[in-house]
C-alpha cells in the first residue's frame, strides 16, 4: 500500500505540473522552451522533498494502523501538504531566482494538484485492496460479548479486507449468533504458536478474562512478532475520532471533547448544506424528471412519498422520497410483520426492514437498489429540516425507544448520511446507530463530514440487499 499511494502521489504531481505547464504554454504569447526545462529540472529534484512532507504528515502509515482509514480521512493532510508544498516551490523561485513561475502557475498547479492526488490516493487504495495478498489474517483475544461484537462487525465488513480466522480465549462466553464459522482457537498462552502457524497479520485484544498483568505480558510478547495490534479500550462507547491523549507524568489519560456546537460552527454546517444542496437538485433536475416519469408509468400514486420524522430539538418534520411502494403499502404492513429482518435474525425488533417487501413496485425496487429513492431529501435539507450528514431521521415509532443520554442526538438535524450509513446501515442493531449517532454529534467536524460524503457513495454502490 505505501509503494502504491507514492505512485499516486508521484503521478497525480507530475500530471498536474505538466497540465499546468501546457495550459500556460498554449496561453501565452511566447513559449520559453529554457524556462520551462528550469521548472521541470526544479520539479524532478523536489519530488523527493514532496515524500518526504508526505511522510511527515503521515500520509503513508494509516492503512496499517486502520482498517477502515479511507482517503476521505486524509483530505486535511492532502490540503496542508500541498500547501505547504507549494508554498517552498514559491519561495524556493524567489530565493534562488534559478526559475520564475507566476503566481497563477502556483495557485493552478496548487489547487490540481489537490484534486489529482485526492483521486490517485482513492484509485490506488481501490486496486491495492482487491488484490489476494492484501487480506490481513487476524484473531481476536477475548470471545466475550466484545469480542464477538467485533467479529460481527468485520464479518459484515469485507471491504476492510480482515479475514477473522477466530477467537483467542481462555474462557470463552456462549457464542451468539452472526459469527458464522468462527472457532475458539486456542488459549492465550498458545498465542505465539497460532501467530506464526496461521500467519496472523493482526491480533485484536478485547476484554477477556485474564489478568491486568498478563494481558499487558501478551501484549509485549506480540509486540515481537511484528504483528498489527488492536487494543478495544475500556468505554470504547465514548471515545470517538476527536479523542485526544496527553500525559500526567507519563500516565496516558484520554481527553473527550466538549459536546458543544457553537454558533459559528452551526453557521459552517448550514452554509455548506445550502450550497451543496442546492448544486445538487440543479444538477439532478433531468434524472429527477426521468425518475417521476418511471414512477408514474409504473404505478398508481404520487412521485413523492412522505413520512413523518423526528427532527432537531425534537420538532417533527415531513421527509421527501420518491415513492418505491404501491399505494396500500401502510395498510398492508401489518400482513408482513413477521418477515422484519431484525426480528427474524434475533436482531432488534425496534427497527424494521423486510427483505424483498412484497409492497415495493418493480421500478421502486430499481430506485431502492442503490438509494436513488432517497434523494428528495436535498429538497429537506434546503429547507433546514435535515442536513446532508447528522444523525439518522427516525421514524417516531423508532424515536420513542431512544432515551436518556442518547437523545443528545437530536441537538443537530438528521442527515442524509452519517456514520450509521457508511458503519453498516441495515446491518447494525438500534443500540449500535444510537451510539453511532451520539458519537457524531460528540466529534463533529467539517471534515469529517466531507470525509463522510465521499465515503457515503463507495458504500451505497456496494449495497446488494434490496428492503
Amino acid at each position: 500500500m505505501r509503494r502504491m499511494l507514492l505512485a499516486a502521489d508521484v503521478l497525480a504531481l507530475s500530471a498536474s505540473f505538466m497540465t499546468v505547464e501546457l495550459v500556460f504554454w498554449s496561453v501565452d504569447g511566447h513559449r520559453d522552451a529554457a524556462a520551462f526545462e528550469r521548472e521541470l529540472v526544479l520539479f524532478l529534484f523536489g519530488i523527493p522533498g514532496w515524500v518526504v512532507l508526505a511522510k511527515l504528515y503521515s500520509l503513508y502509515d494509516r492503512d496499517e494502523e486502520r482498517a477502515d482509514h479511507s482517503t476521505g480521512d486524509e483530505l486535511l493532510g492532502v490540503f496542508h501538504l500541498v500547501t505547504v508544498g507549494a508554498f517552498l516551490v514559491f519561495a524556493v523561485s524567489r530565493l534562488t531566482g534559478l526559475v520564475h513561475p507566476t503566481a497563477g502557475k502556483i495557485v493552478s498547479f496548487w489547487a490540481l494538484a489537490v484534486v489529482t492526488m485526492t483521486a490517485a490516493r482513492a484509485s490506488a487504495r481501490t486496486l491495492c485492496r482487491r488484490r489476494p495478498d492484501y487480506v490481513q489474517n487476524a484473531v481476536i483475544v477475548g470471545a466475550g460479548d466484545v469480542g464477538q461484537l467485533i467479529a460481527r462487525k468485520l464479518l459484515r465488513h469485507p471491504e476492510y479486507r480482515i479475514n477473522v480466522l477466530g477467537f483467542v480465549d481462555a474462557m470463552p462466553k456462549e457464542r451468539h449468533s452472526g459469527l458464522g464459522a468462527l472457532t475458539i482457537l486456542g488459549q492465550p498462552a498458545d498465542l505465539r504458536e497460532l501467530v506464526e502457524a496461521l500467519r496472523v497479520d493482526r491480533v485484536i485484544v478485547a476484554f477477556s478474562n485474564d489478568r491486568h498483568d498478563e494481558t499487558l505480558d501478551l501484549i509485549h510478547m506480540l509486540g515481537e512478532l511484528n504483528v498489527c495490534i488492536d487494543i478495544v479500550p475500556r468505554l470504547f462507547a465514548l471515545l470517538g475520532r476527536n479523542a485526544g491523549v496527553h500525559n500526567v507524568e507519563g500516565l496516558p489519560l484520554i481527553a473527550l471533547p466538549r459536546p458543544a456546537f457553537s454558533r459559528s460552527t452551526l453557521l459552517i454546517k448550514r452554509t455548506t448544506d445550502i450550497v451543496l444542496s442546492s448544486v445538487g437538485l440543479i444538477l439532478l433536475l433531468p434524472l429527477f424528471t426521468a425518475i417521476a416519469v418511471g414512477i408514474k408509468r409504473d404505478s398508481r400514486g404520487p412521485v413523492f412519498f412522505r413520512q413523518t420524522r423526528m427532527g432537531k430539538d425534537g420538532k417533527t418534520f415531513e421527509l421527501f422520497k420518491f415513492r418505491t411502494m404501491t399505494l396500500d403499502a401502510e395498510a398492508r404492513k401489518a400482513d408482513i410483520t413477521g418477515l422484519n429482518k431484525h426480528a427474524l435474525e434475533a436482531g432488534d425488533p425496534r427497527l424494521f426492514k423486510v427483505p424483498d417487501d412484497p409492497r415495493v413496485t418493480r421500478f421502486g425496487r430499481l430506485l431502492r437498489r442503490y438509494s436513488v429513492d432517497e434523494l428528495p431529501q436535498l429538497i429537506n435539507v434546503l429547507r433546514g429540516e435535515m442536513s446532508l450528514v447528522g444523525p439518522r431521521p427516525l421514524i417516531l415509532d423508532e424515536d420513542r425507544h431512544v432515551v436518556d443520554w442518547r437523545r443528545r442526538r437530536l441537538v443537530v438535524k438528521p442527515g442524509m448520511t452519517g456514520l450509521w450509513q457508511v458503519s453498516g446501515r441495515d446491518d447494525i442493531s438500534f443500540e449500535e446507530m444510537v451510539e453511532l449517532d451520539y458519537r457524531y454529534v460528540a466529534d463533529w467536524s467539517l471534515v469529517d463530514d466531507l470525509g463522510l460524503l465521499l465515503r457515503t457513495l463507495p458504500t451505497v454502490v456496494r449495497e446488494r440487499s434490496v428492503y
